[in-house]
């Protein structure tokens, strides 16, 4: 089966006029010029959803065949300007299609039921998490087995074909099962759509013996998708910005603190404006980094309380009025529930609520609108950007390695920063990258993504296959742990395949560190692999592939310059080896107080 993909040229990027900017929800609006009748080996169930997806911006779909979604697949491929990817599981394709839609504003992958879809589950689940648009689509039973007492391969052994579905409904905002040609065209169509609304997975499932089908439905080009605009409710924006502006101004060092749900709200520009007119401290909270310019002249840092960046923590905790937008305080980005911070003082904007202090309230209002509108009515206050300016000390330098000394992570960092332009992004797995990526300064440009709220260790390899194949311009930088790159490292396949010319950092420190950070045992240690020597096989002299090891700086610093210049148009695969217990301040910190909100005991009865 995986022959038939492979036969595909199918890595080849595209982008139609529809691609839109990275974390933007990407979508038709309606055409004045009517759709043209379609010819009736086009008017089927499969090149409809191939062409809706062409028309919401996908132009890569993941997939992993199966004997249910054959068919379908060979009715995406038939579409122009749509490609087929061929990953090698299901959750590298539902990975991909994660890192995808944070490119693209939407992503989609392919797989077969209940093997492929449970497979792909986990992946949906951090898209979910992240507020993230995929579009799951899974080849189903045959049409005729439903209402049946049949019992089906690819199953658990029940004539209840509904396993695959309920597991879903958990992680999906919608779930559309076509078993019939009636009302295929309704149940796809509101699927995407809802999909581009809620900025959420959605879960499609398809009969296998329908695709090819044509039916009067599908027999003209599909009308595109014209989606009503969320809108205030005008009454409740102005008395949250009117309550929201006597707060803030009569503060005397008020800040501003970015949060992952600007993405979601499509509000980054609306915060940046704020704080133009403002003049306020600006930070970000640690899943926030990426959506927000880091060269803002009032920018200050990351806030993650204890492991903030120098100096963030004391200016934002020491304010006497804050307003985040669009946070989420979980028991990581709060560093186990010990941020100093104080609701009395805090203004929380999420995408369509706004809360002032305590109380009150407003519903029904958009953080972009609620934004843009408080823009006009606060006093310019640089009060606590200055008060930063005044005791901020520069960071220092890691400490002069000696000829050949074992490489440390910090001078990795160091090195990796000055690799940094507009033209590149950066893709953190969980782990010890975390918290070294976080410290990176972004330049204008720089593409910044990680995957904070689920933390699923591996998703990196699939995130960095789907957003290079979205953003064929940008060179991603991919900082991945061993113990993570273990979980997840068949799909490298899949970008060779692919011809993408990403540079993936192989941290080797041999075993889960941040699981040892938070609470050490055996099952922590992993057993070491030739990582140079599995990519070199992967590769097996098809595609364009160059790998390195490195022990010491002197090793590092040839490797990047031969990965930005001779071998600039290939994957480059650097394996870096570290001591074990070489990690950051920050996440021995962030260790230990995860582990004290982990291990307390329980409330007495």
């Amino acid at each position: 089966m995986d022959a038939k993909i492979g036969a595909i040229d199918a890595c080849k990027p595209a982008r139609n006029d529809l691609g839109g900017p990275p974390n933007s929800t990407v979508f038709a609006v309606q055409s004045s010029v009517a759709p043209s009748v379609t010819s009736s080996s086009a008017a089927t169930l499969g090149r409809h959803l191939a062409h809706r997806l062409v028309q919401i911006g996908v132009t890569d779909v993941f997939s992993v065949p199966g004997d249910f979604n054959l068919t379908l697949l060979d009715h995406l491929i038939a579409e122009p300007g749509l490609n087929l990817v061929g990953c090698c599981n299901e959750l590298n394709a539902g990975y991909a299609a994660d890192g995808y839609a944070r490119a693209r504003g939407v992503g989609a992958c392919v797989v077969t039921f209940t093997v492929g879809g449970l497979s792909v589950i986990n992946a949906i689940a951090g898209a979910y998490s992240e507020n993230l648009p995929v579009i799951c689509i899974v080849g189903g039973p045959n049409s005729n087995d439903y209402g049946t007492n049949r019992i089906l391969h690819h199953t658990i052994g029940l004539p209840d074909f509904t396993q695959e579905l309920r597991c879903f409904q958990t992680v999906t905002c919608y779930q559309a099962v076509v078993n019939n040609l009636e009302d295929a065209h309704e149940l796809i169509d509101t699927a995407i759509s809802t999909s581009l609304k809620e900025s959420k997975p959605v879960y499609i499932s398809i009969s296998c013996n329908l695709p090819a089908i044509p039916h009067p439905t599908f027999s003209r080009e599909p009308v595109p998708f014209s989606l009503s605009p969320r809108l205030s409710n005008q009454m409740g924006l102005e008395a949250a910005v009117d309550a929201a502006a006597i707060f803030l101004n009569k503060a005397v060092k008020p800040v501003l603190v970015g949060g992952p749900k600007l993405r979601v709200a499509k509000a980054s520009q609306a915060f940046v404006e704020l704080a133009d007119a403002s003049g306020y401290a600006l930070a970000v909270m640690p899943s926030a980094k990426g959506l927000v310019p880091e060269h803002h002249p009032h920018f200050i840092g990351t806030y993650w309380g204890a492991v903030s960046t120098a100096f963030c923590a004391e200016i934002v905790e020491s304010a006497d009025a804050y307003l985040f937008a669009g946070p989420i305080f979980n028991d990581y980005s709060s560093v186990g529930y010990s941020l100093l911070i104080n609701k009395e003082k805090a203004i929380i904007v999420q995408p369509e609520r706004v809360v002032i202090g305590n109380g009150p309230a407003f519903g029904c209002v958009l953080m972009r609108d609620f934004l843009g509108a408080l823009a006009k009515r606060l006093k310019h206050n640089k009060t606590a950007y200055e008060n930063y300016h005044r005791i901020y000390v520069p960071e220092g330098q890691p400490l002069k390695s000696s000829p050949k000394e074992p490489l440390r992570v910090n001078v990795l960092f160091q090195h990796i920063q000055k690799m940094l332009s507009g033209e590149s992004a950066v893709i953190a797995e969980t782990g010890d990258s975390w918290f070294n990526c976080q410290k990176l300064k972004l330049p204008k440009g720089c593409g910044y993504e990680f995957q904070m709220q689920y933390g699923s260790i591996g998703w990196s390899v699939g995130a960095t296959l789907g957003y290079a194949q979205a953003l064929p311009e940008k060179r991603v930088i991919a900082c991945i742990g061993d113990g993570s790159f273990q979980v997840t490292a068949q799909d490298v396949s899949t970008m060779l395949r692919c011809g993408q010319k990403s540079i993936i950092f192989l941290i080797n420190n041999g075993g889960y560190t941040i699981e040892v950070e938070i609470h050490d045992g055996p099952y922590n240690v992993i057993k070491n692999w030739n990582y140079t020597g599995l990519v070199d096989a992967i590769h097996n002299g098809e595609g364009k592939c160059w790998t390195a090891k490195v022990l010491c700086e002197e090793e590092l610093m040839e490797a990047i310059e031969a990965a930005t210049g001779a071998e600039k148009d290939c994957l480059c695969f650097i394996e870096v080896i570290v001591h074990k217990d070489d990690t950051s301040k920050e996440l021995l910190e962030w260790g230990s107080r995860v582990s004290a909100a982990n291990s307390r005991p329980p409330n007495p009865q």
